[in-house]
């Protein structure tokens, strides 16, 4: 469960930490779809191994939510739902499922970072976890989207 209150008091210390950040709270989410592996890809980001994350863009379609856009803030939740890094949008390309390469697969820093990895495990995820009634198809559209990240947990103080 999400705690809003310690989004806010976690943006407030990021804004002390970075000046340069805008008042405006952005949206706080948490990679993947369990505890435990927003935990594990969080821990990636944290080690400055994933830049790069994937979205079925008819699961924006289907929820309503705004496509990403380059310069977005996003801060990353862990699997208890609290805040733990601040990270910015840098790239935005929206792809066929089929036609996602190597360079975007090794980005997200998953498994052994190989294209047959990242197709392997993402069409098991689209299959499984869907926000849309179309779920999986090779020409699917995906997002793929790079980022930076600003400031891990901790360094806020």
């Amino acid at each position: 469960m999400t705690d809003r209150t310690a989004i806010e008091e976690y943006w407030r210390e990021a804004r002390i930490a970075l000046p340069h950040l805008p008042e405006a709270l952005p949206e706080a989410w948490g990679f993947g779809a369990t505890p435990e592996h927003a935990d594990e890809l969080l821990e990636l980001v944290l080690r400055g191994i994933k830049v790069g994350t994937a979205s079925s863009v008819w699961d924006y379609e289907e929820t309503g939510d705004p496509l990403p856009t380059v310069g977005e803030l996003s801060i990353i939740l862990d699997g208890t739902g609290a805040p733990r890094a601040v990270i910015e949008t840098t790239a935005i390309d929206i792809v066929p499922f089929d036609e996602v390469d190597e360079a975007h697969a090794f980005a997200e820093g998953e498994g052994d970072r190989t294209l047959a990895h990242w197709r392997e495990v993402h069409e098991r995820y689209w299959r499984t976890h869907s926000e849309n009634p179309r779920g999986y198809e090779p020409d699917m559209p995906v997002l793929c989207e790079r980022f930076r990240l600003l400031l891990p947990a901790g360094t806020e103080d």
